[in-house]
């Protein structure tokens, strides 16, 4: 089968379209015929291998897992002996390893039925950016009818899912974006836009029951100045200032749990999405109901899914990309 697959860390030039071995269906798992696949700045960190302290998980010289990509959107080709859910020919979305590729084998319980409302595209866009914002806000933040959230990186892939689903839990949202990227944001269903450029979310003077920051761009006390008494900061990632090539986005996570012992009335929490059946269930529902609707920034074919990691790498995308296969 055709894949992008990789035998170094490094660029997207490190990345290879080429023929590789068709994967071998476990008991417990499924073959999908990937349809459309999406870019997430995992597939970049895990390119480079960057944090450094990340290859003792990854490989020390060369990445273990040799094909990129995670989110997937197809058809079921094949089931595991023990698989009781799916069947050949359901059309899925859902997480796993190797999802650049024609096919890829993933965990029962890592897939879900695909909306129904959804393209293909569409449907790979969601899984792990709409993971990410359902467990940021739904589980550790606990969000509430009439809170005011806000979401720090509201224009990017957990952003655009963030607000919209700050807004089905009933809260009014305020989204901090760049000038460019204000409209997309306020049609998500944002109540207020924080425009970076020209604005500071933690001097503006407003408080929030619960700051989800995806950035990673500001310190934490600066943060805890934007919070409510009782406020809550839940930290999903960002970028490699925080801690460097050694430790990555990483760096402000391990400060959040160094510091979440002295945060007086504050909760500061630390997010690990991990796949969820039950979690891509809700996101069906919540997109089948008009809740939530992905959006795309570019689309590319297979063949040019390096392309597509360098423009999310480098061009600070909006949204999500996806690659269709």
């Amino acid at each position: 089968m055709k894949a992008i697959a990789q035998d170094r860390y490094g660029s997207p030039d490190v990345l290879e379209f080429g023929e590789v071995d068709k994967p071998a269906v476990g008991d417990h798992e499924v073959l999908v015929r990937v349809r459309a696949a999406a870019v997430n700045a995992r597939d970049w960190h895990l390119m480079r291998g960057d944090p450094y302290v990340a290859r003792l998980v990854l490989g020390l010289r060369r990445p273990k897992e040799r094909i990129r990509g995670t989110d997937f959107a197809g058809r079921v080709e094949a089931v595991g002996e023990k698989v009781t859910r799916l069947r050949p020919g359901d059309e899925v979305f859902g997480e796993a390893d190797g999802a650049f590729a024609e096919y890829v084998c993933a965990p029962e319980g890592a897939v879900a039925a695909k909306p129904a409302n959804l393209t293909f595209e569409q449907a790979a866009a969601v899984p792990l950016a709409g993971n990410t914002a359902l467990m940021g806000l739904r589980d550790l933040g606990r969000v509430r009818p009439g809170q005011q959230v806000l979401i720090n990186g509201a224009s990017g892939g957990v952003g655009t899912f963030a607000v919209q689903i700050a807004k089905a839990l009933g809260a009014e949202v305020t989204g901090v974006c760049s000038t460019r990227n204000a409209d997309l944001v306020r049609s998500l269903g944002a109540d207020r836009i924080v425009d970076y450029t020209r604005e500071d979310f933690t001097r503006g003077g407003r408080r929030y029951d619960l700051v989800f920051d995806l950035v990673g761009n500001r310190s934490l006390t600066d943060i805890r100045s934007a919070l409510t008494p009782a406020g809550t900061v839940v930290l999903s990632g960002g970028g490699v200032s925080e801690g460097g090539s050694v430790f990555g986005p990483m760096g402000l996570l391990l400060k959040g749990q160094a510091l979440s012992r002295f945060a007086g009335g504050h909760r500061l929490l630390v997010l690990t999405a991990t796949p969820n059946r039950e979690n891509l269930d809700e996101l069906r529902r919540l997109a089948e109901a008009g809740k939530v609707s992905p959006v795309i920034d570019r689309t590319y074919p297979l063949s040019e899914a390096p392309e597509a990691i360098r423009y999310l790498e480098v061009e600070h995308a909006r949204a999500k990309v996806v690659v269709t296969v």
